[in-house]
């Protein structure tokens, strides 16, 4: 892996390949977890005195016991749809804006300004791609009904379907209900992961001044510890933006208004402890999709640069 500053950056082509085949991966391995994740945040187990919430190996069990193990995989389609532009927003993005803040003298971009540039390619992403993706994803996780039974019919039959029937029955502004939640949350999500890769990495590197490319473990080792680092900082954030995308609109009521009574909602019947439902799984997901996402991005563009003449460099140069 190059870390000098005098090459082109990675092509756009390159982004979309290697960034949409490592978010497929991801999807792929991690969508079980997201999906206990999701009833997690919207069940309203250990309101009841002396109770407490179900757990995570229990909500697990019982989605595959009432609805068979392949409603673990609920809401994969519209993941999979929307992950190459995802990927391709966050990657291209963050070089973008990470070349944009670095200084115009020496072609480096601070510790302070990698952080910045996360955020923006968090918040890019999040409006542009993540917000009508989770929407859907959220209405199809939030079914409790049994594949294994075909009479036993689905409000919504896939994601297609799903955005077919939000559209016509409660508007195109539904699939972006709590865009400004989960741009705050993706922002701090890309800032934290962004600038804990780069600056491990870097680390890396330094004692390892041999290698010219770090072996995919390392890569691996080094996306789940920066992967980690978002779930615990913004935990309540994603459970209110869960529970927002999940219920229907309310008349008369903004989306503050709205926000606002999830959260005093949750506050005052289910305590503290309701706002970090899911942050189990969450983390389960989280940091060992973005090893996933690094490792076979970091691989999957280097064999890209192998076949091609073109002289890349890595995305993430220092």
């Amino acid at each position: 892996m190059s870390r000098g500053n005098d090459k082109k950056p990675v092509g756009f082509a390159t982004q979309l390949t290697a960034g949409g085949i490592a978010g497929a991966m991801e999807a792929l391995c991690c969508q079980p977890l997201d999906t206990i994740k999701v009833r997690m945040q919207l069940s309203r187990s250990g309101r009841a005195p002396g109770t407490k919430p179900r757990g995570f190996l229990a909500t697990g069990a019982m989605i595959a016991r009432r609805e068979t193990p392949l409603a673990l995989y609920k809401g994969l389609g519209a993941v999979l749809s929307g992950i190459v532009p995802k990927m391709a927003v966050r990657f291209a993005s963050f070089e973008a804006y990470k070349d944009w803040l670095a200084d115009k003298e020496t072609g480096k971009t601070s510790l302070g300004n990698i952080f910045l540039a996360g955020l923006g390619a968090g918040t890019t992403e999040a409006v542009l791609v993540v917000t009508p993706m989770e929407v859907v994803k959220i209405r199809l996780q939030a079914q409790q009904h049994s594949l294994a039974d075909p009479l036993e019919a689905p409000r919504y039959r896939n994601a297609g379907h799903a955005v077919y029937t939000i559209i016509r029955e409660e508007g195109v502004s539904t699939l972006y209900r709590g865009v400004s939640l989960t741009a705050l949350r993706q922002a701090t999500n890309q800032g934290a992961n962004f600038t804990a890769y780069q600056e491990i990495k870097k680390l890396a590197h330094k004692y390892q001044p041999e290698l010219t490319e770090l072996p995919s473990y390392q890569h691996m080792l080094i996306g789940l510890i920066s992967g980690a680092m978002g779930p615990f900082s913004n935990a309540p954030i994603d459970t209110i933006k869960t529970r927002l995308q999940k219920a229907t609109a309310e008349p008369g009521k903004s989306a503050l208004q709205r926000i606002t009574a999830i959260a005093s909602d949750m506050w005052r019947q289910e305590g503290v402890r309701s706002f970090y439902k899911g942050i189990t799984p969450r983390v389960l997901r989280v940091a060992p999709g973005q090893a996933i996402v690094f490792a076979v991005y970091e691989r999957v563009r280097k064999v890209i640069e192998e076949m091609s003449p073109r002289d890349d460099s890595d995305v993430y140069t220092e």
